[in-house]
């Protein structure tokens, strides 16, 4: 090989040398990014939260109640006072056997009039047309088979339904109703059923006079009800496990009353049914996280072994170069020593 040529190989050997050098700080610059991206993804695994599973006594309360001959009465609130009584909040229920109810649906029909059916009885305005002394001149079946003294006390009955209706149903305000009165062919009775006259009126009517909906119906009926009692001063007893055993009511400062009381462990499923579907849901959303995340730190493992490989690649490459340039070194100087040299 000549000196020139020598040269130009060598120059070309320390280019490539330096190319390799310059892609080998690439790629270790990009196994970096790697490594960060990775540590990054590792720290948001670190920061997750994992989802705890509620438990049922965070959901449950001891609940004490005591009667009071058809009262059923449950403890809502005890305050401590410092003479050693305590001001008792509790609520009363019991069922009214004679609460307005709700008693399903009706399709109602009207003629050309403007009279208001129920199949074929008429609707009345309750607490209409019948007169102060109970008189009645109409033609309602239910009217015309009571007694004129019997008629003055429905009246004053059907001024209680109206209240109890518009009580319960219209937060109070004044609202007119229809009645009709239905016949119990097994006890021979008669029951009174009632109905909106808004609802009524104000119903959409087909061409040939029904309603397009059905409209609501109330009766008389038995029914759940409820008073919340507040602030009454009372004394408490407790058993040496520190329940309470029995309680006295002063709300009759002058006659006291002591009950026993019962205690009760209440769940509230409702809650921790809630609570546990929150969970599911939390649980779900942090597995889907998990899984992303490791799949993302997947290939970027993937991609980190592909540059080492190629680092590899670039090494061995490199060791060749060098190993090259090293012979054409010595070529060089043989040349240089034996075109320069004068005397052997």
């Amino acid at each position: 090989m000549g000196m020139a040529a020598s040269q130009a190989r060598f120059l070309g050997l320390t280019a490539r040398k330096t190319n390799v050098e310059y892609e080998g700080q690439q790629v270790n610059q990009q196994r970096t990014t790697l490594s960060n991206q990775s540590a990054n993804y590792y720290n948001q695994l670190l920061g997750m939260t994992v989802p705890v599973p509620p438990s049922t006594a965070d959901y449950t309360k001891t609940v004490y109640t005591f009667e009071d001959g058809n009262l059923s009465n449950s403890i809502t609130s005890l305050i401590a006072q410092a003479n050693g009584e305590y001001l008792v909040s509790y609520v009363s229920s019991w069922t009214n056997d004679f609460a307005p109810v709700s008693a399903g649906s009706a399709i109602i029909t009207k003629d050309n009039a403007g009279n208001h059916y129920v199949g074929s009885t008429e609707l009345r305005v309750l607490g209409e047309d019948i007169q102060a002394d109970g008189t009645y001149t109409g033609d309602d079946e239910y009217l015309n088979s009571l007694s004129q003294e019997q008629r003055k006390n429905l009246l004053e009955e059907e001024k209680q339904y109206i209240k109890m209706l518009n009580d319960k149903y219209c937060g109070g305000t004044d609202e007119d109703w229809y009645v009709r009165y239905v016949l119990n062919t097994s006890t021979e009775t008669w029951t009174p059923m009632f109905y909106r006259k808004d609802q009524v009126d104000d119903a959409i009517y087909s061409d040939e006079g029904t309603s397009q909906s059905n409209i609501n119906a109330y009766t008389i009926g038995s029914a759940q009800e409820t008073e919340e009692i507040k602030g009454v001063t009372a004394r408490l007893e407790k058993d040496t496990t520190g329940r309470y055993t029995s309680i006295t009511l002063y709300s009759d400062t002058d006659h006291p009353v002591t009950y026993a009381l019962t205690t009760n462990t209440l769940t509230d499923q409702d809650a921790y049914d809630d609570a546990m579907n929150q969970y599911e849901y939390d649980k779900y959303q942090y597995d889907q996280s998990i899984q992303e995340i490791n799949a993302k730190i997947e290939i970027i493992q993937a991609q980190d072994k592909n540059l080492e490989l190629r680092l590899k690649q670039l090494d061995t490459e490199q060791d060749a170069i060098q190993t090259e340039m090293d012979a054409v070194q010595k070529v060089i100087e043989k040349n240089t020593e034996s075109t320069f040299k004068t005397f052997g």
